[in-house]
């Protein structure tokens, strides 16, 4: 148990994506422990509002193709939508398990969504199920699986806390924000790369009790259409505080009007015909301000590698070398230069190899490291 800004959470804080490496361990080890008879543990994935903890779980059965049923407890109003309701069979009482609950063999992921925003009675119904995988009048077929997710107790959240013997039968992970690993779930997802830049620049944003990452690809989404933010200001601020805190509004507008959601995109950078021209001053102009701008630069690093993997753009020479001069550009910052360098080395993206065949950039990756 850790406390953090008053909630209380359970298990290590991590990224969604370390979060996701969590859980399919642990959903692989038990469905080896089934083969042999032992016990299944569920997954309890803690978080905040909104960053994505249902996202991660959905995907996870989608990329294993696991069969997927997704309840939200904080709905039922009776443990009947629990175990079911009663019926006569054969001159005989007997339960009818609810419609929701799955018949076919798995694998399978049954995701019990904000667990501890359902009432106390809902709750214990819930335990008895995590220990045993049923109820009186049910049970998960062969392979089935349960994670759930939480919101901390603790702060301004409204939730059932739970007792000991309920937090013992099952393992736990938080999940925490991390915006670099959000830029590359939005770049994969389509999300306004304008959006992006703005997350990456000014990662605090995703904290606010409004603003979180669902609420600003709310936000980026009703915007996308849109071809000059500049120009439709007053929309713009209707739009976001529609959905976002007043802090993010006004981090937002200011972004819009220093020019800030112009920010050199990755195709202008690998496709420029006159590098210093069109990558170079531009770049310099947005980034040497009376403070040296080392989040924008960092916010155009990220887009770049991101981009370049996710794209599995295939370079041309002329490409490659203008991915070169980008990394030896001298106001570029040393430690960003590195980490850039280790990310193309890193990318599956076999052609973002031949970025190294330039012995300046190897001299510099090897007396970075």
């Amino acid at each position: 148990m850790a406390a953090s800004n008053g909630y209380v959470f359970y298990g290590v804080e991590s990224t969604s994506q370390e979060v996701r490496k969590f859980t399919e361990h642990i959903l692989r080890a038990n469905l080896a422990a089934e083969e042999k008879g032992h016990k299944k543990t569920p997954v309890c994935i803690w978080g905040t509002h909104g960053i994505g903890k249902t996202e991660v779980v959905q995907q996870i059965a989608k990329d294993n193709n696991y069969q997927f049923v997704y309840i939200a407890p904080a709905q039922f109003e009776e443990m009947g939508d629990l175990i079911g309701m009663p019926a006569i069979e054969n001159g005989k009482t007997v339960f009818r398990a609810p419609e929701w609950v799955p018949t076919q063999p798995g694998p399978g992921v049954l995701l019990i969504d904000d667990v501890n925003r359902a009432d106390d009675r809902i709750l214990r119904g819930i335990m008895q199920l995590l220990q045993n995988y049923e109820l009186v009048s049910w049970k998960l077929p062969y392979q089935w699986q349960i994670v759930l997710t939480a919101n901390p107790d603790g702060g301004n959240y409204s939730v059932t806390p739970m007792d000991d013997a309920m937090l013992t039968r099952m393992m736990h992970i938080t999940m925490k924000f991390d915006s670099k690993v959000w830029a590359f779930w939005a770049e994969k997802a389509g999300v306004d790369p304008r959006g992006i830049n703005f997350v990456l620049t000014y990662p605090e944003v995703a904290h606010g009790s409004r603003t979180t990452p669902r609420s600003l690809v709310q936000f980026f989404d009703s915007i996308s259409s849109i071809k000059s933010l500049s120009d439709e200001l007053p929309l713009i601020q209707m739009l976001a505080s529609s959905c976002l805190d007043e802090e993010t509004v006004t981090s937002f507008i200011s972004y819009v009007q220093q020019n800030l959601s112009e920010l050199i995109s990755p195709e202008e950078i690998y496709e420029a015909k006159d590098f210093a021209r069109q990558v170079y001053l531009p770049v310099k102009k947005c980034v040497d301000q009376d403070v040296f701008r080392v989040d924008i630069m960092a916010t155009i690093c990220t887009r770049l590698i991101n981009h370049l993997t996710i794209q599995n753009i295939k370079l041309k020479p002329e490409q490659v070398k203008n991915i070169q001069e980008f990394i030896k550009i001298d106001f570029l910052p040393n430690d960003l230069r590195l980490s850039l360098l280790q990310d193309l080395v890193q990318s599956p993206n076999s052609t973002l190899k031949m970025v190294m065949a330039d012995p300046e950039v190897s001299r510099l990756l090897l007396k970075k490291m």
